[in-house]
């Protein structure tokens, strides 16, 4: 009788891992492209995973640190990730071979769905005399990590308002690393573009003193002119510590994007997913609001992925 027992227990066991590797062979392995571990791209990422992993059948999902937009996008291209995040001045521009992306053009780019809007900080410490662009010239300035959108449009905005990069001493680093070097005083001015409030820029504001550089409303105008998937926007006052006013800047809206090729049905499955359950990602990150079925199927700077849009016309928010 106990040997009985015995190979009853190890038949099961067998059979029930040999179930565990077969089911583990048929779960597709997919791959969030987020940021760096200082922005809202990494904890935004991270829930999509969560969210597709306990929602979308058959589907294992992790989220990858990456440098950003830029570099994002060329994953995409490249198929070595399914989804990633980015700035729509990066989408609209990889899309259309324009800018940084002219002669290299990604026509294969869709969105799934539209996100949420950064807003430009340009931040300094208050013990440090700058207080408009032009203080710029002659500073120690990050203007973002390689590959990452806040360089990008960095390298688009400040040239435009008469500040190049050969006025200033050029660092190129990630949001945390903004903070770190901020507070040791290797830089002078760390530029971020985020949805506020990031913990990066909380983080600093708990130890120094800091300062916003606000743009003029001259100087709104003359950006969003120039590129039209920018707008105008204000950093509510209070947004972080001690910031008594609201600071002028600009704004774009932030994709999830995919290729072309991607799975309608698992596209499909993953914006259904995320968008019923669209309040796990406002626990994450209260930015995550913006994220709507509305903005997400009218105001696409790019194509959207069949997939989704079949989504957006089953919810009537597409004809």
């Amino acid at each position: 009788m106990g040997k009985k027992f015995v190979w009853v227990i190890f038949a099961f066991t067998f059979v029930f891992c040999i179930t565990q590797i077969a089911d583990a062979q048929r779960r597709q392995r997919i791959v969030v492209a987020t940021g760096g571990t200082g922005g809202v791209y990494y904890p935004y990422g991270g829930t999509m995973a969560e969210i597709i992993n306990q929602h979308v059948p058959n589907v294992s999902c992790t989220a990858e640190v990456t440098g950003a937009s830029v570099e994002n996008v060329r994953l995409v291209a490249r198929k070595e990730v399914t989804f990633a995040l980015s700035m729509n001045d990066t989408v609209y521009q990889a899309y259309t071979g324009e800018g940084k992306f002219e002669g290299s053009q990604i026509e294969d780019l869709r969105t799934v769905f539209q996100m949420y809007p950064h807003v430009y900080h340009i931040v300094t410490l208050e013990k440090y005399p700058v207080r408009t662009l032009s203080d710029l010239k002659g500073k120690k300035v990050s203007v973002g990590a390689p590959g990452s959108g806040t360089e990008y449009k960095t390298n688009l905005v400040l040239p435009l308002l008469g500040v190049t990069y050969d006025d200033f001493r050029t660092y190129r680093l990630s949001f945390a690393e903004n903070a770190t070097q901020l507070k040791d005083g290797i830089i002078d001015v760390g530029i971020w573009d985020v949805a506020p409030p990031t913990s990066s820029i909380i983080d600093l504001s708990t130890t120094h003193d800091i300062r916003f550089i606000p743009l003029t409303e001259e100087e709104v105008t003359k950006v969003v002119a120039a590129y039209p998937f920018y707008g105008r926007i204000t950093l509510k006052e209070n947004t972080y510590r001690n910031q008594n006013e609201e600071i002028l800047s600009v704004s774009v809206w932030n994709s999830v994007v995919c290729h072309k090729d991607a799975s309608e049905e698992l596209v499909y499955q993953v914006a259904k997913a995320v968008f019923e359950n669209r309040n796990v990602l406002i626990n994450t990150h209260r930015i995550a609001e913006y994220t709507t079925v509305e903005d997400s199927a009218n105001n696409s700077p790019i194509p959207i992925h069949p997939g989704a849009l079949r989504y957006y016309k089953e919810v009537g928010a597409v004809q």
